[in-house]
């Protein structure tokens, strides 16, 4: 397996590559100069189950933030770097524990070298990204348009640059939105670097049209053993994302934990509100830390039956509904006591069972 066989590189108190469990990232949207509103923000992900955060700094203000923005968060927090190579150092020595820049829109190798320095002074890892956006006009001629070879190509030529001035404390980012180019591309780079990967599919879009790409995207690379690091990218609250990448971590069984909720399509039988019942518990589940499945029915015919594979389920009816537990009807419930009489059952899984 690819990630089996990557480089280990520590962020902060965590590790990703050699195997190590894959973890999540987002992107705060605040301004980073706003400490308590990014502060607020990046506890609020934490909670979610975000292992690394990473965050805007396009001006020295937003640098000199991070200073006091480390000192009240718990997770590793990644500085995001474009253009100005001064702010990359500033923001290492106000205590970033990673770095995004791309050498190429850094400048001459006088400042790369400068950044290397202060990382390396610090033992902070670089994360080289590229983008297909701003892939080098030079190697969309050559491969006539952009192509996964020519995502690679230009990624490697960064790697390049920094393994040349003596550090190699790297991971490597290669995005773009078209899901199979992103594909090919990380099989590519996958063959022929040992970094780790940090993935995604860059503007993947909204909520919907944003999660679909992601999922497939992302199923595709992680499905093939590659990537030790992702982030769901959506057009939406970073909130959003954490939640969508712990489900594809966990539907690919690449992380265990998390009550994961499975419900009917809803068909003529249903008798109930079971979207809006599913939605609800959906989202009454996430402070619960079991690893079981739920199991949301429209009906109570075949509820039992559809619900057997599931720890604990409840299916609806006319004005009352069932509880299920392993395909076994325990009792009949009022339908507007149904979530209560679940997550009660749920707090208390751990000593009925």
């Amino acid at each position: 397996m690819y990630r089996d066989h990557t480089k280990v590189i520590a962020i902060g108190s965590r590790v990703i590559g050699g195997g190590n469990p894959i973890l999540i990232q987002s992107m705060t949207n605040t301004k980073t100069e706003d400490i308590e509103a990014t502060v607020a923000q990046i506890l609020e992900l934490e909670a979610a189950g975000c292992d690394i955060i990473r965050c805007a700094v396009p001006t020295m203000e937003a640098a000199e933030a991070l200073l006091e923005i480390k000192k009240q968060i718990h997770i590793p927090l990644v500085a995001d770097i474009h253009f100005n190579y001064k702010l990359a150092i500033a923001a290492i020595e106000n205590g970033a524990d990673k770095i995004r820049i791309n050498p190429g829109n850094i400048g001459s190798t006088e400042r790369i070298r400068a950044v290397v320095d202060a990382a390396r002074e610090r033992k902070i890892p670089i994360r080289v990204g590229v983008n297909s956006g701003s892939l080098e006009k030079e190697l969309v001629e050559k491969y006539h348009g952009v192509s996964a070879e020519g995502l690679v190509e230009s990624a490697l030529d960064k790697v390049r640059i920094i393994e040349e001035l003596g550090y190699d404390n790297l991971v490597i980012s290669i995005k773009s939105s078209d899901v199979l180019m992103c594909a090919k591309a990380h099989e590519l780079i996958a063959e022929q670097s040992p970094y780790p990967l940090h993935v995604g599919i860059t503007e993947a879009g909204t909520l919907y049209s944003g999660n679909i790409k992601s999922a497939v995207g992302l199923g595709m690379i992680l499905g093939m053993g590659i990537g030790d690091t992702i982030r769901v990218s959506l057009t939406g609250a970073p909130l959003e994302e954490i939640k969508s990448a712990k489900r594809i971590l966990k539907t690919l069984g690449l992380r265990k934990g998390g009550i994961e909720v499975v419900s009917c399509p809803t068909c003529g039988r249903t008798q109930i509100d079971l979207i809006g019942l599913a939605e609800k518990v959906e989202n009454m589940v996430q402070d619960i830390p079991l690893d079981i499945k739920v199991a949301v029915m429209g009906c109570v015919v075949n509820g039992p039956g559809e619900a057997r594979e599931a720890d604990i389920g409840i299916a609806g009816g006319v004005g009352c509904g069932l509880l299920i537990k392993h395909g076994q009807v325990v009792r009949t419930i009022p339908e507007d006591e149904l979530l209560g009489v679940l997550r009660e059952e749920l707090v208390h899984w751990e000593e009925q069972e």
